[in-house]
């Protein structure tokens, strides 16, 4: 195929002409670069309602979209976590049906590019990926509301290879607040998370399911990081003091995640990034040192957002864009060791720790918690009251 050794060419010409591109490439050789959220997965039901089978979605030639295999291998991308995201507006309706649909597409991805591709769903399994020149595939759903508030479906979901959830995208669940609260355009419901919030990030640690807090409230940030016994993840959140976008990580709270060994990977998306519709990828670099100064170069990493978004940075126009970043960050005095570590080395620490306490919970004998939330919190005005009849509402009954 022409492309990928058009792309390879075009790289290696820039890398003679720049030592720090140069020292990038050499450095990704052998840390590639773990990312926290990409949603192609979305852009497959979007364009082709998941039919991966139609020439059109072929994803070595695909067009049209931030991410396809070729540049992938551009950008040095050796894992990837795919976000099995379903709309808010499924909430109470078919959001887990949609999800599990999203799940699917995930797997018949690894499926349809064994060579390419292998989905796995722990850090010994990314480690290995990067051995034999696969892209790591591993699963986050994002959105609580992709649950049903069902710790059996978070608990399904983890038996199909979920790694991480987002306990909300940008609406409220019937146990956790989202980041509009903060900017007054919803109203808060749970300031935080409710007490079954608390249990669904405890029974997430028993799993062994990365805590992820992009898109939650302020409120909601702070009771996960008082309740995880294992460090959290923002999986595409930037910094609020570079730009105060409600959808970032206050300081504070890059404090707490410094203290708890967390994770914060750096959202591309132009108005997370800059405040405004355009920006620069020296701008993502910026919000990249701030979290490496108030937290530490531990807590960075790299959260894209690709085909999640409309507008991307200047010079991070797709995942082939990856070793520029980091000849950026080798420009600003990044030793090579704190670029391993925003590359992969950061969230495969996290992952492990997350591993470990999940196997301490199995030591404790901690059961899986099987006491459903109470009906009168669940939404919707449509559901079966079984298990539920002595206490259903008559109103939210079919």
């Amino acid at each position: 195929m022409l492309l990928p050794s058009f792309l390879l060419l075009s790289r290696l010409l820039l890398c003679a002409a720049d030592p720090f591109l140069l020292e990038a490439q050499r450095i990704m050789s052998t840390t590639p670069a773990i990312d926290g959220h990409n949603d192609l997965p979305w852009q497959m039901l979007r364009r082709f309602n998941n039919q991966l089978s139609l020439p059109a979605a072929d994803l070595y030639q695909l067009q049209g979209t931030h991410t396809n295999l070729p540049k992938l291998k551009t950008g040095h991308v050796g894992a990837q976590f795919w976000a099995a995201y379903v709309p808010c507006e499924t909430q109470d309706k078919d959001a887990v049906k949609r999800t599990l649909e999203q799940i699917d597409v995930i797997h018949r991805m690894c499926l349809q590019y064994p060579e390419a591709l292998t989905c796995v769903t722990n850090s010994a399994g990314i480690e290995e990926a990067f051995r034999t020149g696969h892209v790591a595939s591993l699963i986050g759903v994002e959105g609580g509301h992709s649950i049903d508030s069902s710790l059996g479906v978070l608990r399904t979901f983890y038996q199909l290879g979920v790694r991480y959830m987002t306990l909300t995208h940008s609406c409220n669940t019937p146990w956790a607040d989202n980041w509009l609260v903060d900017t007054g355009a919803e109203e808060p419901e749970h300031h935080g998370l409710s007490s079954f919030g608390k249990r669904v990030v405890e029974e997430m640690n028993r799993l062994g399911m990365m805590v992820d807090l992009a898109h939650v409230s302020v409120e909601t940030m702070n009771d996960a990081l008082s309740v995880s016994r294992a460090p959290v993840i923002f999986s595409h959140s930037s910094a609020y003091a570079i730009c105060p976008h409600r959808r970032n990580v206050p300081d504070d709270v890059l404090l707490r995640v410094k203290e708890t060994r967390g994770l914060v990977m750096v959202n591309f998306y132009n108005d997370y990034v800059s405040c405004s519709p355009k920006a620069s990828l020296a701008q993502v670099a910026d919000h990249m040192d701030h979290v490496k100064w108030v937290a530490g170069a531990e807590a960075v990493g790299l959260g894209g957002d690709y085909d999640g978004v409309g507008r991307v940075p200047v010079g991070l126009e797709d995942v082939s864009k990856y070793p520029d970043l980091v000849a950026e960050l080798l420009r600003r005095n990044w030793t090579e060791s704190e670029v391993r570590g925003a590359l992969a080395g950061n969230l495969l620490r996290v992952f492990q720790e997350v591993e470990q306490v999940r196997d301490k919970m199995s030591l404790e004998a901690a059961s899986p918690d099987d006491v459903p939330i109470a009906f009168e919190e669940l939404q919707g005005s449509c559901r079966t009251p079984y298990g539920y009849s002595a206490s259903a509402s008559a109103d939210q009954i079919c």
